[in-house]
């Protein structure tokens, strides 16, 4: 997401402003989804991603860099409170893409260092959600659809702008995605061969159905091409898992249903307001990531009725 590095610096300021009020000293401790359970034989568990996984702007912050806009109550942190581990290592970072895995992140305020570092032989489950920022796609979405609502409000502006020559040109791109996600998992599993690998998906932002301009000003025509987008980059990721028979890759768009962007006070994903106090624009609200986490701590447990699972470990 290109537009996500100029967003991460506003971001950063803010979080800044919240810690030096105390924020991260009065935060609470909430439990994990569905309360806790014991992880048998699970010890290190390792968190690698992008903004999706930070959770930008969800209280209460970490300054572990703060450019990287890390939340205490994203997916990785409840769901390793749920799981009653005691031993989490989350390097997550906003704006971050595949290459960041393996080399360091500049970020405001400091540098990231790449996020395999974290990764070892004792690490026995890996989280990673990553793929949005490749190509600048989800970035290129954002600072490009919605001024083009206005010049076309019932029509495809947006979808029109990508399209050259009748390729599009963002699919196109998140082809080029997955085959660098299939290498990232291939070099999760050389670090942590003994490691349990999920590749996260990304939840669903535009609504199945219906359109909701002042939540996601996007032209009407468009918003069918967005779902299109989300699940190109989704069907990438799968095929990624598969392929590389190195990851089990957890879909979220079974239980992100009916939570995207448009659901109101039942939506997973921030609209184009950010929240200052609960989720930057275009972000993962907290209920979002209680949402994710519970859906993979289902997956863990074996919980029965868990959903949204495919791929090999």
């Amino acid at each position: 997401m290109r537009r996500r590095r100029s967003l991460v610096t506003v971001l950063v300021s803010l979080v800044v402003v919240l810690v030096s009020a105390g924020g991260v000293a009065a935060a609470e401790r909430p439990t994990g989804p569905r309360g806790t359970v014991s992880a048998t034989g699970l010890t290190h568990y390792v968190a690698l991603g992008d903004s999706y996984t930070s959770g930008p702007l969800i209280p209460f912050p970490r300054l572990d860099p703060p450019g990287c806009v890390r939340s205490t109550n994203n997916y990785p942190s409840l769901l390793a409170r749920a799981l009653d581990w005691t031993w989490l290592t989350d390097v997550s970072c906003g704006g971050a893409d595949t290459t960041h895995m393996t080399r360091p992140q500049e970020v405001t305020l400091g540098v990231n260092p790449p996020q395999f570092d974290a990764l070892g032989p004792h690490t026995d489950l890996v989280t990673l959600g990553i793929g949005g920022n490749d190509h600048g796609v989800f970035g290129d979405v954002i600072s490009t659809c919605p001024p083009l609502r206005e010049t076309d409000p019932e029509g495809a502006p947006c979808r029109e702008h990508f399209t050259v020559d009748g390729t599009d040109t963002l699919l196109e791109a998140i082809a080029d995605t997955g085959d660098r996600v299939a290498t990232v998992l291939r070099g999760a599993r050389d670090r942590a061969p003994e490691a349990t690998i999920l590749l996260v998906g990304y939840p669903r932002i535009a609504p199945e159905s219906g359109t909701c301009p002042e939540v996601l000003p996007f032209a009407d025509g468009d918003y069918p091409w967005l779902r299109g987008v989300e699940e190109a980059l989704n069907d990438a990721l799968s095929t990624a898992a598969s392929e590389v028979d190195a990851a089990t890759f957890v879909d979220l768009r079974p239980a992100s249903r009916g939570h995207d962007a448009c659901a109101g006070a039942e939506a997973w994903i921030q609209g184009q307001e950010t929240d200052l106090l609960a989720a930057a624009s275009y972000h993962p609200r907290r209920a979002g990531m209680e949402g994710v986490a519970e859906v993979l701590r289902d997956h863990l447990t074996g919980a029965a009725g868990a959903t949204g699972v495919s791929g090999a470990e």
